[in-house]
This record gives structure tokens, C-alpha cells and sequence, in this order.
């Protein structure tokens, strides 16, 4: 086919300073588009416009918070008098394990991510109607998709925009106008902090940036309302399956004690899955009709029960709230009815103390989660499920949607499931104990027109739920997504409310078991209800196309293969759980390349520089085998205590507190052996005895686990000939075994005295954080923090890893030069990096230069200056006066927050 031409056509690209969105400006302009760049960088932006007008192209920035949409749009009309493509690809990551998310981290998640994307899209509807065209591409991602350890906030948005596309699909799909998903799988600036760099080569945003252009031409391929992964030249489309489900008599046995008794069969994909993908998903009378043919309703055993549990119910002074409280109370539980309105609630607790039952009200916003515990805790003594179901509707056409209906229905389903459950979180951790069980609604699963914030908000809860059950897991703590229909919801118009079989109590038996003891397997799942009918919802993707890694990507190639891209019945077609499993078809492309093509020498190193010497380049080449390195709780509080943690501090040294952790400069402790392996037999005159260490740098690139399975990687990152020695940098990435998600990052710089004379780079490279001077501000520290090591403190930080006699041989310290052995420098710096913790709070990056030697039982003085969102720090032994720590600082995660680590 011809060269797809956008002539004529103005895009805006939100985000789109680096990463994934200038890579779409710079493809848009080159085949003729105006391009609107948006980035909350001017800077950035205008250099992506500067690449562009240099080519020949046309381009203007936007530096607009994305969540003005009238302010992005106004550009657009005003350089270009048009619009006719929006892609939402601005984008923030705070990630955080769920117990230590803050408010704040969520807020600016969904901020960014949803809010953004609606007022954008909002802002150029009309002009997309009035002109009987326009292309809309929402970005989401994996986490999303499937959930991610440490990222619920950022999976609820990425879902919440799935929904939010599917419902302006469906409302756009008669104006021309068509919104389409991307998961792109991509190197940006957001990657590139949770991935190595040999496996960002192969994600070039260059691999994405054609998919969407042939998804938005008008002559392109038809990807309206659907969702595509893409990634490293592979790409496959995503939809719902769903198993073929059981029935039940719509009758008094129809329990959760009956659930349970044919739920191997709910969760049955191997017979005759179905894919439903639009509403009507179902024929509800066809659902009723099969119900009514089954004659009873075997129970399981032993019976599902709620003795002595604490079930909190929100919007359940009536409809399916109601049901959910009353089956509770009846099965012996202790009920909080939650609901705003206060005749309502008390009506449902009456109604069942009057039965014999135990309720209390809660006459309160959902949103106020701490507030609906209190009454838990304050009259039943504990809390173990949460049903999250309060709900409210605001339809309106999307021209139409405004902010604060928007706001409304995100507040009142997705934010306060948010509330509720983080609220609860600390309680379920410390009793490892929990069940939630959240809200979906067929509009989150397929998009209504005329719901779209009710969409968005349903299907964001998906992915938020999705994340709970994997942090959850190994706590027993379970969280599953309940699609309900019932009543006139269920597809019967008013007259369903006489159908018995639609009655909202044949909801609750499904809700009651996978919130019970008995459900001690099933979460994270999906399960649709309704007229005696259950089943199990879950992605199915196709086997898709996987184009060479080695040549670029054009879209019309895509166009040529969309046929195998969305071939669902080619005998190909995967069911990916996890953000993992995902990955790896994606990764298997990886080695997938075009024999004809040319392909650069050094695309198997990602450290190569056309500055090295030879001797350099081929020692980069050298790959060592990556070290396993496997901790359990007991570990963290060794190293925690092996930096100066005390009893007195139990989040850091008694493994039940519900704040454990490990402090942050545990990220050194992994990588030791693996940065210990590498070989530096390539220098001249190499002697160990002549190696310092001169500094080290440790990114925190997600939650550290408190245990776990991890894999490090060493390579050589930067040598440097300097005469008379040489300055090495060796680069470790620390991953999870299983997921393969980066957790730390170290740079070590190593001086070897003798070893120069090799030829080469004589100066380094600006490695941004890692290679800072640091230089303190002129002007009394801002804070300073005293500690005095122990005596024993060195023999105690050596049962973290440290095999180095010099800190603990006398004989061997003398050796070197010391009066005894001394205390090693990633002692000091986790000393240092514990007061800048505790002083200033968390931080993703640390970096010490060692200066001085430490003798166990000196004093260490930390001098801390806050400059924006780095702490610049030096360390000074205070008996003899000597700076041990220089140019040091820490990258905060919150700067402007005043919020401390607890001690």
C-alpha cells in the first residue's frame, strides 16, 4: 500500500517531551501532521518542536497540566485552526506498596492519568463531532491490565482508562469518531526506572510510534474500542472471556454454601468459553429460563459462616447493599451498614437486630474510610471484609460530562474503594487476614455511552483489585470483582422488578462466598452474576505478530499484518495473568531479527563507547553469570540492625510490626557478590591490594520486599584511564526472580592505583545523580543528626554479607595501615542514609563518595541541606574531625511533603 499520509491532520501528543510521545510527534510530523507537543517541561517540549521544524516539519508546545484540556486544545485551534488527533500519553508513576501509599501518591496518580485524559478528550469532542472525525488513543499499561506489586494506584488508572476508551468508542462510533487502547511496552523516562538498560535497547519507543499511527489514519486499520499490547515489535490484541458458567434454583438454598459446591465449575474455561465484548452481553431471559430448570441447590460443606467476622458494607441501605447485609448478619456475622443516608442504614439495622442479628450504622460518605472503621472497631472489636459497593450514576453525553459530575462518580466508586480498603489494609496485615470484594459493573468491562466516568470508574476498580490480591496474597489477604446484575439493572426494564430470579439477594450468594474462610484460593478474579447464573471473567490474547527488532518499523507494516495481529482463532491465542506472563511473549520477540538487515556491533552491550580503547570495549563485552541471592525477614532486621536500628524502633526490627520494612540502603546488601565477581584482569599491573573504594550510588527502583528470590546482573558501565590509575564503574541490576521487575540499582566507582596507562576516556560521562558533585550550599546545615557506632558495630554489619577481614582481622587492618579494623563505607553510608530518612523521608536514590575511615565506636555526624528534591549530606567522624562521607546526597520521593519516616 502507499505511504500513509497525515497532511492536513493536526495531533496533539500529551506527555510528549521524551520517551513514547516524542517518539509519536516526531513519526506524526514526518509524514506531514501539525503536531501540538505537551509537556509540563517546556523545555523538553520545545526541543522535540525544535527536532521537528529542523526536518521540515510543523510543531508547537503546549505546556499545560494535562487536567486543563481547554488550555491543550486552544493551541491546537489557535497555531493550526483544527484538531483531529489526540493521544493521551502523559503519564507519573508513585509507586508504593499499598500499606505505605499515601493520599497524595493517588490523588496525583489519577490526576495525571484519568482526570487528564478526560479533560483533553472532553475539550476536543465537540470539534470531533462537528467535523465528523477524530482519533482518540488512551495509554494504558500491563499493570493495568493484570495488577502490579506496588502499583495499585497507577493499575486503577491504567484500567480506569480501558473503560473510559470503550465507553467513548461506543458514544463516539456514529460521529466517526473512534478511541482506541495502547499498552505500550516501551523505554521512557518511567521504564527506565524499573528496567535494565540491556532490556530497554530492545523496548524503543520507535517500536510503538507506528502501531498508533495505523490505528488514527483514516484509511488505517479499524481498532475502535479495542486493546493492544505492544512492545519490542510484537503486538497482539486483548479481550474478555468468559467461562461458560453454572445455574442455580433462585431459590432460599441458593447460598454461598452452594456457590462453593460448584465452584470448580463457575471457574471452568475448557468448555465452550465465550468472548463477549459489547452490550447485551447476555440474553438474561435465556439465564433465567436455564435457572429455573435446576432443581436444587446441593450445599457444600462445611456451611460458609461469618461467626465472630466483621463485615463492612458500603451503600448498603438498599438494592444490592442491603442484600449483601442482611445475608451477612443472617450467617452470623457482625455487620457495619454504611450508607450517607441515615433513615436508610438504620432501617437495614433494625431490621436485622429485629432478626437477632448484630449491625451498626455508619452514617457516612464511603469516601471517609477511616471514619467507617472506627465504628468497626469502636463496637465489634475488629474487621475482616470489606464489600465495597456504594455507587452513584451521573449520565450524560459526553459533550455534555462535566468536571464535577466526573468528579463525583470517581470519588464516590473508585476513590472510596481506595479509602476503605487502605483503611482496613494495616488491620488485615497485622491479623494476616482479610476479604474485599469490590464493584464492577458490565459498563467498566465494555464501555456505555453516556456513562463514560461510570465506566472509567468501574473498570479502574478492576485494576486497583487486581493489585490488592497480589500484595495481599501472601498475607491471606483476598480481593476479588463481582459484576452484578440484578433487578431493573438486569436487562428487564421495570418489569424486571417482579421477576424473582433478578432479585438482588441472588447477588449476595456469590459476594458471601468469595468473602468467606471457605474461598481460600480464589483471588484476583472476576466473576459476573446474574438470574441464577455465574461466571469467571479473564483476558484471552492473540498469538499476534512479532516483526523483526532489527529494522524500523513502519505502519504500513502493521496494516499488512492486522489479520494475524487480531486472529483470535488461529489455535494461537494465550490467556496471560500477570504482568509477567505478558512480558514474555513480548521478551521472546527479543531474539527475533532480519538476517538481511544490518545491526550495529555493539547492540549486545549497552554500555559501548566509541571512546573506549580496544582492551575497554572487548572487557565491556565479557557478561558474568547473574548471582542468585535469596533473604527472609530475619535478614532485614540483621542489616537494620547492622546500620544502628534499634529495639526502640520496631518497624525496622520486629518483622509482625504492620510498618516493617527494610531501610532503604538495603539495595547494597544483594549485589554484593555479584559486583565482587567481576574481573579487572583486563588492567595493566592490576594489584586488589591497590583497590579503593571511591563511591557508590543505589537506586531504589520499587518496594523492597521483605523477602524474597532475587538475581543480580554486573556489568562494566565506565573505565577510565587516569595515568597512574584507573577509575572503574560497574553497574548492578538487582531483580525479582520471578517477575524480573528491577528492585535496585548499583553504580560502584572503584579506583585502582597502578592500573593506568591503558589508553581511552580519561573523563566520565554525566551519569545524572549517580556521578553529582554535591556540593553543600554555603550556609549552616538545615538539619543535623548525631550517632555514635558500637564497638561491636562492625563485626555485626559482617553478618550482612560482608566478608572482608579488614573489618574484623586486626592482623589484617594492620596490614592496610590501621590501628584496627575499621568499619566498612556501606555502613556509613547506611547510617547516613538512615538519618536523611528519618529526618527528610523516603527517598529513590542515594550516592556517597568515601572520604575517610570509620573506627567502631566513633561518632558519626550527618550535616543535611535540603535543595528542592535532593538532600545534599556530609559525613564527619566527630572524636577526630574527619569528613568519612562527601559528596553525598539523596533524591526525595516527596519533596514537598513534611511527612518523616515514624519512629
Amino acid at each position: 500500500m502507499s505511504q500513509l499520509s497525515f497532511k492536513g491532520h493536526t495531533v496533539i501528543v500529551t506527555g510528549a517531551g521524551g520517551g513514547l510521545g516524542k517518539a509519536y510527534s516526531l513519526l506524526f510530523a514526518s509524514r506531514g501532521a501539525n503536531v501540538v507537543v505537551n509537556d509540563v517541561s517546556q523545555a523538553a517540549a520545545q526541543k522535540v518542536v525544535d527536532e521537528i521544524t529542523k526536518a521540515g516539519g510543523k510543531a508547537v508546545t503546549n505546556s499545560a497540566s494535562v487536567t486543563d484540556g481547554e488550555a491543550v486544545i486552544k493551541t491546537a485551534l489557535e497555531a493550526f485552526g483544527a484538531v483531529t488527533i489526540l493521544i493521551n500519553n502523559a503519564g507519573i508513576l508513585r509507586d508504593k506498596g499499598f500499606k505505605n501509599m499515601s493520599d497524595q501518591e493517588w490523588d496525583q496518580i489519577m490526576a495525571v492519568h484519568l482526570k487528564g485524559s478526560y479533560s483533553c478528550a472532553r475539550a476536543a469532542w465537540p470539534i470531533f463531532q462537528k467535523q465528523g472525525f477524530g482519533r482518540i488513543v488512551n495509554t494504558a499499561s500491563a499493570a493495568g491490565l493484570y495488577g502490579n506489586f506496588g502499583q495499585a494506584n497507577y493499575s486503577a488508572a491504567k484500567m480506569g482508562l480501558v473503560g473510559l476508551t470503550k465507553a467513548l468508542a461506543a458514544e463516539g462510533a456514529r460521529f466517526n469518531i473512534k478511541a482506541m487502547v495502547v499498552a505500550p511496552m516501551a523505554a521512557s523516562a518511567m521504564t527506565e526506572t524499573i528496567m535494565p538498560p540491556e532490556m530497554l535497547a530492545n523496548l524503543k519507543p520507535e517500536f510503538v510510534a507506528p502501531f498508533v499511527l495505523a490505528i488514527t489514519h483514516p484509511e488505517g486499520a479499524d481498532a475502535n474500542g479495542r486493546i493492544f499490547e505492544v512492545g519490542a515489535g510484537f503486538i497482539a490484541e486483548i479481550r474478555w472471556e468468559r467461562s461458560k458458567g453454572q445455574y442455580f434454583k433462585t431459590d432460599k438454598t441458593f447460598t454461598p454454601s452452594a456457590v462453593q459446591e460448584k465452584w470448580e465449575k463457575i471457574i471452568d474455561f475448557d468448555t465452550d468459553p465465550e468472548h463477549p465484548q459489547a452490550l447485551p452481553d447476555f440474553d438474561i431471559k435465556a439465564k433465567i429460563a436455564e435457572s429455573s430448570k435446576v432443581s436444587e441447590n446441593p450445599q457444600g460443606s462445611p456451611e460458609v459462616r461469618f461467626d465472630g467476622k466483621t463485615v463492612i458494607v458500603t451503600g448498603a441501605g438498599s438494592a444490592l447493599g442491603r442484600a449483601y447485609a442482611l445475608q451477612y448478619a443472617r450467617l452470623g456475622g457482625n455487620v457495619v451498614v454504611n450508607d450517607v443516608n441515615e433513615k436508610a442504614a438504620q432501617a437495614i439495622v433494625d431490621e436485622i437486630t429485629k432478626a437477632g442479628g448484630k449491625a451498626v450504622a455508619a452514617v457516612t460518605s464511603a469516601e471517609d474510610g477511616e471514619g467507617i472503621v472506627k465504628v468497626a472497631l469502636d463496637n465489634f472489636g475488629g474487621a475482616h471484609v470489606l464489600v465495597a459497593n456504594a455507587s452513584v450514576a451521573r449520565p450524560s453525553a459526553f459533550e455534555k460530562l462535566s468536571e464535577k459530575d466526573w468528579d463525583e462518580v470517581l470519588a464516590v466508586h473508585l476513590r472510596a474503594t481506595y479509602k476503605c480498603a487502605k483503611a482496613l489494609w494495616p488491620i488485615f496485615l497485622k491479623q494476616k487476614y482479610g476479604r474485599i470484594v469490590t464493584m464492577g459493573s458490565q459498563a467498566g468491562l465494555y464501555g456505555l455511552p453516556g456513562l463514560a466516568n461510570y465506566s472509567t470508574a468501574k473498570a479502574g476498580i478492576l485494576g486497583f483489585t487486581k493489585t490488592l490480591a497480589i500484595e495481599g496474597k501472601k498475607y491471606n489477604i483476598f480481593a476479588n470483582v463481582v459484576i452484578p446484575s440484578a433487578g431493573t439493572a438486569a436487562g428487564l426494564g421495570r418489569g424486571g422488578i417482579n421477576v424473582a430470579a433478578v432479585k438482588e439477594e441472588y447477588v449476595a450468594p456469590l459476594v458471601g462466598y468469595l468473602s468467606s474462610d471457605s474461598n481460600d484460593e480464589t483471588t484476583g478474579g472476576i466473576f459476573q452474576v446474574a438470574g441464577g447464573w455465574i461466571a469467571q471473567i479473564r483476558w484471552q490474547r492473540t498469538g499476534g505478530h512479532g516483526f523483526p527488532v532489527n529494522r524500523p518499523l513502519q505502519p504500513e507494516h502493521i496494516i499488512s499484518k492486522w489479520k494475524t495481529i487480531t486472529d483470535f482463532d488461529d489455535g494461537r491465542a494465550t490467556n496471560p495473568g500477570s504482568t509477567q506472563e505478558a512480558f514474555m511473549q513480548i521478551a521472546e520477540n527479543f531474539g527475533n531479527v532480519d538476517e538481511n538487515a544490518a545491526s550495529g556491533s555493539d547492540s549486545d552491550n549497552p554500555y559501548a563507547d566509541p571512546e573506549d580503547s580496544e582492551v575497554v570495549a572487548n572487557a565491556k563485552k565479557e557478561v558474568q553469570e547473574p548471582v542468585e541471592f535469596s533473604y527472609t525477614e530475619r535478614d532485614v532486621i540483621l542489616y537494620n540492625l547492622g546500620i544502628g536500628a534499634t529495639e526502640q524502633e520496631l518497624q525496622w526490627t520486629y518483622e509482625n510490626h504492620e510498618e516493617f520494612a527494610a531501610l532503604p540502603t538495603f539495595g547494597v546488601i544483594p549485589q554484593f557478590q555479584a559486583s565482587a565477581g567481576l574481573s579487572f584482569d583486563f588492567l595493566p599491573n592490576f594489584n586488589p591490594a591497590k583497590l579503593l573504594h571511591g563511591e557508590q550510588y543505589l537506586s531504589i527502583k520499587a518496594p523492597i520486599p521483605t523477602s524474597g528470590e532475587l538475581v543480580n546482573e554486573a556489568r562494566l558501565m565506565e573505565v577510565l584511564d587516569k595515568g597512574k590509575a584507573a577509575a572503574v564503574t560497574a553497574i548492578v541490576e538487582t531483580k525479582d526472580k520471578h517477575s524480573g521487575k528491577v528492585i535496585f540499582e548499583n553504580q560502584s566507582t572503584l579506583f585502582i592505583r597502578g592500573s593506568g596507562g591503558f589508553g581511552g576516556k580519561r573523563t566520565g560521562k554525566d551519569r545524572g545523580p549517580a556521578s553529582a558533585e554535591n556540593s553543600p550550599p554555603k550556609r549552616k546545615p538545615d538539619a543535623v543528626v548525631e550517632e555514635k557506632t558500637l564497638p561491636i558495630q562492625a563485626a555485626l554489619y559482617r553478618l550482612s554479607g560482608d566478608t572482608n577481614p579488614l573489618h574484623i582481622l586486626p592482623e589484617f587492618a594492620a596490614v592496610g595501615g590501621f590501628d584496627k579494623p575499621i568499619l566498612h563505607g556501606l555502613c556509613s553510608m547506611g547510617i547516613s542514609g538512615k538519618h536523611v530518612l528519618k529526618t527528610f523521608g523516603e527517598y529513590k536514590d542515594i550516592k556517597v563518595r568515601f572520604a575517610g575511615v570509620v573506627y567502631p565506636g566513633e561518632t558519626l555526624v550527618t550535616e543535611m541541606w535540603k535543595e528542592g528534591d535532593k538532600v545534599i549530606f556530609t559525613t564527619k567522624v566527630k572524636e577526630r574531625n574527619a569528613t568519612v562521607l562527601a559528596a553525598a546526597a539523596a533524591t526525595l520521593v516527596n519533596p514537598g511533603s513534611s511527612v518523616k519516616a515514624k519512629l
